[in-house]
């Protein structure tokens, strides 16, 4: 047991350990940090890299961009097979639990990253906060699915950024206002989305953070931006030869150029798997091929785009935050809300679908009601965080 000295400390202060280690889940944790410096009641945060993205321009630069405290720990876990990673992050993570006795483990999203620190958590009774619960595919056949449904059912704190979300936990047996919460109680929150946060924060910084546009010349035509990434496109010879091919198609049927900022994996398979007539079409003009884009020059090519083309969940996002229609290269979306506002649609990699949904798109005056709350989702998480930390299991 605590002695009577560090029990009051830890009322007076509240300890968390943050998990990233994917693009987005830095993105949020920028919000959080945020929020904590500025937070009425002491807190300290310790931030845990993992390395699941272990490219700079996937990573380092994401964090100095966005003013996150430079990680405390980084696992360096990097590239592997999902159950390889999984346990290594697993491994490392319950080591730094047991030395930092945190009151809360805090994970976003549906990485392998967010998996393994769920699990690491649960195990030895440290509680659970999990951003971005809720959302679901209903597709098991993702990885992401299996990662966000096993966090969500061993968290003790669950926040889901949109309304779909929220009722996709009660219909899975969540309780509502239930408190205290417990791993055996949980509490389900709709606090509306980090990423929004950031987005609206960072979103009139990005001009003069970034020269992409002029290194481009953006200014003097017009874009479709592109992003492909998921192992299902990536690592199919048939869908990414589609995908690539469809996207030159509908740059030069409508004399607009694609920029493409290059996941590592993507350029790898690109270089396996391209037919040579493919590789022809995507040589001309239209065809701009960059390394991974940088926080602010995403939001800067995101503003300025005519269309969004993504498999990202994140980037699907980031479009509907400025006005911009979405075509989803999957065959489902976790956010729901971009399709039935008529937004985005989903296309898989199927070329008809895709150049249909263009033509709809670009044509229709669309409307973007607001669904991913009001750019406090941080400040409201991070009260509950507060709240309910008295009742935390880790301390023992």
């Amino acid at each position: 047991m605590l002695s009577k000295i560090a029990f009051f400390l830890h009322l007076q202060q509240m300890k968390l350990v943050t998990i990233i280690g994917a693009r987005p889940q830095i993105i949020k944790a920028a919000a959080l940090s945020r929020a904590v410096r500025n937070f009425s009641h002491p807190v300290r945060e310790v931030i845990v890299h993992t390395g699941q993205h272990y490219d700079p321009n996937m990573s380092d630069i994401f964090i100095q961009e966005l003013g996150i405290p430079v990680p405390d720990y980084n696992l360096n876990v990097g590239s592997g097979s999902h159950g390889k990673q999984t346990a290594a992050m697993l491994s490392g993570i319950e080591e730094i639990l047991f030395t930092e006795k945190p009151d809360w483990l805090v994970v976003y999203g549906d990485t392998n990253s967010t998996l393994a620190a769920a699990i690491a958590g649960s195990k030895i009774h440290v509680p659970v906060a999990h951003i971005e619960a809720g959302l679901r595919s209903y597709n098991k056949q993702m990885p992401e699915e299996i990662n966000r449904i096993l966090c969500d059912h061993v968290s003790t704190l669950l926040f889901s950024p949109t309304l779909a979300g929220f009722e996709n936990l009660k219909k899975e047996g969540f309780k509502i206002n239930d408190a205290p919460f417990s791993f055996d109680n949980p509490g389900i929150f709709h606090c509306g989305d980090l990423m929004y946060d950031n987005s609206l924060y960072f979103a009139e910084q990005a001009a003069s953070h970034s020269d992409i546009s002029e290194k481009l010349q953006l200014t003097t035509s017009k874009y479709i931006l592109a992003t492909i990434h998921r192992n299902n496109n990536t690592d199919d010879p048939q869908r990414l030869n589609a995908l690539l091919e469809t996207l030159s198609d509908l740059a030069v049927q409508n004399n607009l150029r694609v920029i493409l900022p290059l996941h590592p994996r993507t350029r790898k398979m690109m270089d396996q798997f391209l037919s040579i007539s493919v590789q022809e079409k995507i040589k001309g003009n239209h065809f701009v091929i960059i390394d991974p884009a940088s926080f602010f020059e995403m939001i800067v090519l995101e503003q300025n785009a005519e269309m969004v083309i993504t498999d990202s969940g994140g980037v699907q996002k980031e479009a509907y935050y400025f006005k911009k229609p979405c075509i989803i290269l999957r065959p489902e979306t976790e956010w729901v809300e971009l399709v039935e506002n008529g937004c985005a649609k989903v296309c898989d990699a199927d070329p008809i679908k895709i150049k249909s949904a263009f033509t709809e798109l670009i044509q229709n005056k669309l409307e973007y009601p607001p669904v991913f709350g009001d750019g406090n989702a941080a400040e409201f998480i991070l009260e509950k965080l507060w709240e309910h930390k008295s009742n935390s299991e880790t301390r023992s």
